[in-house]
């Protein structure tokens, strides 16, 4: 076994050109042993790049995306490395406390293969969206599971990674709780027909968010409405300011990239929007029903637990 390992560690350092002599790269089957922790029971999971077998009960798990960390944590698991957060140092403050001394590998658009060679990992879990091009090299340090995207649709991505971490029965009780939760929502909203708007602030422009992003699909599920520009199908549509009237609604809720917490109004690229007559001829401006929330809740964490918070944030807006 100190062979097989010796030998892809090898081949990987040599791929990413961190230095080694001139030879091919081999890439192994994937039912092949991949890292020493694998043991022998094993299954395959269908993933977004096709069947891979992965140890039953995988125990040294490196994420590589930020929707994965949050709901790996959720599953029980804390891993062994992970890539860092959109925003805070180096993790969100949601997770920060959990994934205290976790090593930092990259970030998910660059994850350092090396790093991730270095802790001998058994199974890495990753998304298609992210990191497509380097799945023959990850999948050649450890089994390596994929989402097909993140963020939509989350539930099904929450499935996947508890099957490969054979964690089954405690995403689905997290699930459980989950509907539970919003049904006791969506009874409390009742038939008030709120139209809300998700609206993010990115430099030179800002989305609306659409019914299939992460937001659009939480604010549906607990029974709120949309505005009528924003009720189509689809993740998000960019506009200039002079689309603002296109982000009227009931409530609305704001959060601008890269922002950490709710403290939108006061950061210099939401004050550009904020401060246009635009949005201050809005009829939901106007009524004070235009809220900041954090953008990492709203958007950028993707997992359950960031799921949770935003159903915190609607029940605290909506006064229910």
């Amino acid at each position: 076994m100190k062979i097989i390992w010796s030998l892809i560690h090898s081949l990987v350092i040599c791929f990413v050109g961190v230095g080694c002599a001139s030879q091919p790269f081999t890439s192994y089957p994937e039912s092949s042993p991949k890292a020493p922790s694998q043991t022998a029971a094993q299954r395959p999971i269908q993933h977004a790049m096709g069947t891979t077998v992965v140890p039953t009960n995988p125990q040294r798990i490196v994420v590589l995306t930020n929707e994965a960390t949050d709901m790996v944590l959720a599953l029980g698991i804390t891993p062994v490395g992970a890539v860092k957060s959109w925003a805070g140092d180096p993790y969100y403050g949601y997770i920060a406390n959990s994934m205290e001394d976790v090593p930092v590998l990259g970030d998910e658009m660059q994850p350092n293969l090396e790093q991730i060679v270095a802790l001998q990992p058994d199974l890495i879990i990753g998304s298609k969206v992210r990191q497509g091009q380097v799945y023959d090299q990850l999948n050649a340090i450890a089994p390596t599971i994929f989402s097909e995207t993140i963020g939509a649709p989350w539930k099904d991505n929450l499935r996947l990674y508890a099957q490969a971490l054979n964690r089954e029965a405690a995403a689905e009780k997290l699930l459980a709780d989950w509907d539970a939760r919003v049904a006791n929502l969506r009874q409390r909203i009742g038939d008030r027909g709120i139209q809300v708007s998700l609206i993010r602030f990115l430099p030179g422009n800002a989305r609306i968010y659409l019914k299939d992003s992460f937001p659009g699909q939480i604010v549906q599920e607990v029974g709120l409405q949309r505005p009528a520009t924003q009720a189509e199908a689809g993740f998000a549509k960019e506009v200039s300011f002079e689309q603002i009237p296109q982000m009227n609604g009931d409530i609305l809720f704001y959060f601008a990239s890269n922002s950490s917490d709710s403290a939108t109004a006061s950061s210099p690229l939401a004050a550009t929007w904020l401060n246009h007559p635009l949005w201050q001829q809005l009829e939901v401006t106007k009524r004070d029903k235009a809220y900041p929330v954090s953008d990492v809740i709203w958007t950028t964490a993707g997992g359950i637990q960031a799921a949770n918070l935003l159903l915190d944030d609607l029940e605290r807006y909506l006064e229910l």
